[in-house]
């Protein structure tokens, strides 16, 4: 029996990286189409030429000319698409570190499955933030967060624009000694649509700051209640007032401590009644009788939480953490020739990946009386390094390049320009 003449049908691999790309194939070969579809919002044609010169580059790195590369067009499309998209990701990253402060409380915007900011009915990417693209914008500092947080800290002990104090009364029943003003002013607050505190109060305990069964009179709080026993003036005794008294000239100083006194009195010495109040549950002395008041007037505050907003602040309703920032993938005509080197780079080593992969599937491929030992676990290993080296690389200089890190070098700057103009001789003593 002799033996039969094989013929093979190739002497090659089925999959050889030939040396020019198609820029008409690249948006077939990617998986995302971020930039290379026309619908989206990011197509660009620079990207599509990039894309095809990424196979020559792989082609002539990896050594095309003298080896087979055994790779497609479309592997080395998506490695280029995922290098530009890694790129956006990273310095993403480094912009929200940079401006998430600032952002804090302002418009999250819409998002789509990319990623990418929507206006409502297309996709045309847009930001409440100024424009287009925010990640691009340098946003202009204010403090906003710290504002809030330092007006509930305020609100706690009166002062500021988060006090807000505001007056209720309620009606005394003879006999009645308990009232809950907690209970009055939530009821108040529901159904009273004309009060200023609608709608405010809800879960919240309210803090009640006076208490009061009569209105004071405004000359109460200077002259007391029947005049002027050593009120007005340098505590004299002036008597009762007329149309023509006559005032002392004192200081302001002197009108201030006074009126803090008498303001103090009314409560005190001048009221013939008492209460106690209990989590907000107020207890009369004496009870009230026939003939007494009818009505007590007391103040509170609602208490104040710097990420609840109020009617005039929406702000706190927006960005809150990284996440929510409206942050679209970079515009590939954005990135400059910086960026692009490292994106050539990257995709390079991902190209780099697929090829080792596609080598390991046989470690050895037999010959007429010997065998071919493939590189693929090789080529892998240094992929990957390759690949957590160039993040580690560029990580590194974004974060020499935030912005506290640029005013720290500003500051020096300025600091080593005093110290050589300190020893800059004055003209005067110059010839």
């Amino acid at each position: 029996m002799s033996i039969p003449t094989l013929t093979p049908a190739s002497n090659s691999s089925k999959s050889i990286l030939p040396a020019t790309g198609s820029e008409g194939d690249v948006n077939k070969s990617v998986p995302y189409k971020v930039y290379s579809d026309t619908s989206s919002g990011l197509y660009d044609t620079t990207f599509l030429s990039g894309a095809a010169n990424q196979v020559t580059y792989v082609y002539r790195k990896l050594g095309g000319d003298v080896l087979d590369i055994e790779l497609n067009v479309a592997s080395v499309y998506a490695s280029y698409e995922e290098a530009v998209l890694e790129y956006s990701y990273i310095l993403n990253i480094h912009q929200a570190n940079n401006t998430l402060a600032s952002y804090l409380g302002h418009s999250t915007a819409s998002f789509d499955d990319n990623g990418q900011l929507k206006s409502t009915g297309d996709t045309t990417l847009s930001s409440s933030l100024d424009g287009k693209h925010v990640s691009l914008k340098y946003p202009k500092f204010d403090f906003g967060y710290a504002r809030r947080a330092s007006e509930a800290a305020g609100a706690e002990v009166g002062v500021g624009r988060g006090s807000v104090e505001y007056s209720a009364s309620v009606d005394l029943d003879t006999g009645t000694q308990d009232y809950d003003l907690q209970a009055a002013v939530l009821s108040a607050s529901i159904s009273q649509s004309g009060s200023l505190f609608f709608g405010k109060v809800g879960k919240k305990k309210i803090i009640v700051n006076q208490v009061f069964y009569k209105t004071p009179q405004s000359m109460w709080r200077f002259f007391g209640y029947y005049g002027g026993l050593n009120v007005v003036g340098n505590l004299h005794n002036y008597g009762q007032f007329s149309d023509n008294s006559s005032f002392e000239i004192i200081p302001a100083w002197q009108n201030k401590l006074q009126s803090m006194a008498f303001e103090d009195a009314i409560y005190t010495r001048m009221s013939h009644f008492s209460f106690e109040l209990k989590n907000n549950k107020l207890r009369l002395f004496p009870k009230p009788y026939s003939g007494g008041p009818t009505r007590i007037w007391f103040k509170f505050s609602i208490p104040t939480d710097p990420f609840i907003g109020a009617g005039d602040d929406e702000s706190i309703d927006g960005i809150n953490n990284m996440n929510t920032l409206p942050f679209a993938n970079l515009p590939y005509r954005s990135i400059n020739a910086i960026g692009k080197q490292w994106i050539r780079r990257f995709a390079l080593s991902l190209s780099k990946e697929i090829l080792g992969q596609i080598r390991s599937k046989f470690a050895t491929i037999p010959i007429p009386g010997e065998s071919v030992t493939l590189n693929g676990s090789a080529l892998i290993s240094e992929a990957r390094e390759e690949q957590s080296a160039l993040r580690e690389e560029l990580k590194t200089t974004l974060a020499e390049m935030t912005y506290v890190k640029l005013a720290e070098s500003d500051s020096a700057l300025m600091e080593s320009t005093k110290k050589i103009q300190e020893s800059i001789p004055l003209t005067v003593f110059v010839g």
